[in-house]
């Protein structure tokens, strides 16, 4: 008998054995070598911008860590992690024009974990996160599952208590007085604001971020209000930092010369607001033509633009996209997607998120996966494997299609390698009957699956908001 039992197990012990070794040869076979970001990458690219105290009840690198072969799921290509360094504590803000010192009762202001954009410590990173090892497991596996990962960097400006004001305070702005001053025209109390006509804070800035590329194997920055920092800091700046291997910069500008040597994508605020207005029928479809012809002409052909529908800031401070768009918001996912460029996920806006994050205190994101997570995996499917959904620096083609009602009716072609994608959406509160020229014969739609046919000429009901994403069926 206890012969028997011994067999049995040492049966089990190889089955469990070659199961073992089944899921680790799994897991080899769905890691992908790591290469540094090219341009071909940047044609399917989606980013995801990841508030890591915020993503998750604990607030770490590490819980944030185990989703990402999850958002591989939705396309996502670049994650830019939101400042992972330490917040300064002196004139830490609490809400509004209040400090956390300002605050009497001791249990009150724990609660108040200052803004991540008031950077303590350039080459540092805030312990509430992880460890430098957490970040490293975290880069190691976005890498693994062919994502590339950048951070989110302040140049204009430090937090209070960072080494540089006390070690270097001619590195900042003073006023008559001598008295380092915070950014002019903002009410950015909690930061100091540094001043580039001094080389030697120019050099450590630099320092500081070949440092996380040299060290981290970071894959680029998302540089905060890069307008107000000299576009020839950049220049140089960038350039040396492409001397250690090929990265991908993100501006939070849309200052034209920023893209000349130094930015490969800027933000598309602009855009931005006037889909805002489109939501919410404070404009029509021919203030967006408009935007669309001057862009055309203000940027040069390689220059990607980041469309968005939500980010930390709108979030916060603006509003959700509920609360902005309304009965427009499935539309203007899509269009986000569609339009020339590169969309922009937030933490939470995939689980449908319709609450305000809070900036200054612990707050967490929902993690239901529903509707809206559906059709974002769908949109990221198509964005990585359609070629007319490119928006990189060889982007596909972007042709407006004639309609019976301009105002109201958007409709566009996007093509490149013989593949074509048409969007028709009206962009209306009001239901239309919409024709658009060129459309005859059958579709697939390419979120529901159906098949729709088109005869040129004949017109179709749209209610408000309503969309129709398609690809010709040959």
């Amino acid at each position: 008998m206890k012969k028997y039992i011994w067999s049995l197990f040492l049966v089990s012990f190889l089955f469990a054995c070659k199961d073992e070794a089944k899921v680790e040869e799994k897991q080899e076979e769905s890691v992908v070598e790591y290469t540094p970001i090219t341009d071909e990458d940047l044609e399917t690219a989606v980013i995801y911008e990841a508030n890591i105290r915020q993503y998750s009840e604990a607030g770490t690198f590490n819980e944030f860590t185990k989703d990402i072969p999850e958002l591989k799921e939705l396309g996502v290509k670049v994650i830019w992690l939101m400042p992972i360094f330490p917040i300064s504590e002196k004139n830490r803000k609490a809400k509004g024009d209040l400090m956390v010192e300002d605050i009497e009762d001791m249990e009150e202001r724990k609660k108040y974990l200052g803004s991540y954009y008031a950077v303590a410590d350039y080459t540092g990173i805030n312990p509430d996160l992880g460890t430098e090892e957490d970040l490293d497991a975290l880069i190691k596996t976005a890498h693994d599952n062919g994502m590339f990962v950048i951070l989110d960097w302040v140049a204009n400006h430090t937090g209070w208590d960072n080494k540089w004001v006390t070690e270097h305070p001619e590195w900042y702005t003073q006023n008559e007085a001598g008295e380092i001053i915070h950014p002019a025209g903002t009410d950015w109390t909690d930061t100091a604001d540094l001043n580039y006509d001094n080389q030697e804070m120019r050099d450590a800035m630099t320092a500081s971020m070949k440092y996380w590329v040299e060290k981290h194997n970071i894959d680029g920055f998302r540089c905060d209000v890069a307008h107000e920092v000299p576009t020839d800091f950049w220049n140089a700046n960038n350039a040396e930092l492409e001397t250690i291997k090929p990265l991908f910069m993100l501006a939070e500008s849309e200052k034209k010369d920023l893209f000349d040597e130094a930015f490969d994508i800027g933000y598309n605020w602009e855009g931005h607001h006037i889909m805002n207005e489109l939501a919410q029928g404070k404009a029509d479809v021919n203030k967006w033509d408009a935007y669309m012809k001057k862009i055309d002409t203000t940027y040069p052909a390689d220059h990607i633009l980041m469309n968005f529908i939500t980010n930390h800031d709108e979030n916060s401070w603006n509003g959700t996209v509920q609360e902005r768009m309304g009965k427009a918001s499935d539309a203007m996912l899509v269009f986000q997607y569609v339009i020339p460029g590169m969309p922009l996920v937030y933490s939470g806006q995939e689980y449908g998120m319709d609450k305000r994050l809070k900036f200054f205190e612990k707050d967490s994101i929902p993690k239901t996966k529903g509707r809206v997570w559906e059709q974002m995996k769908q949109l990221g499917t198509l964005k990585n494997s359609n070629s007319a959904l490119h928006g990189g620096k060889d982007a596909a083609a972007y042709k407006r299609l004639i309609t019976n009602d301009d105002a109201s009716i958007y409709a566009i072609e996007r093509s490149k390698n013989g593949q074509r994608v048409i969007f028709v959406s009206n962009l209306s509160n009001e239901p239309i009957k919409a024709k658009v020229s060129g459309l005859n014969g059958e579709y697939r739609d390419l979120m529901s699956g159906a098949t729709v046919k088109f005869q040129e000429g004949m017109a179709s009901d749209m209610s408000a908001y309503a969309y129709l994403l398609l690809e010709p069926i040959n």
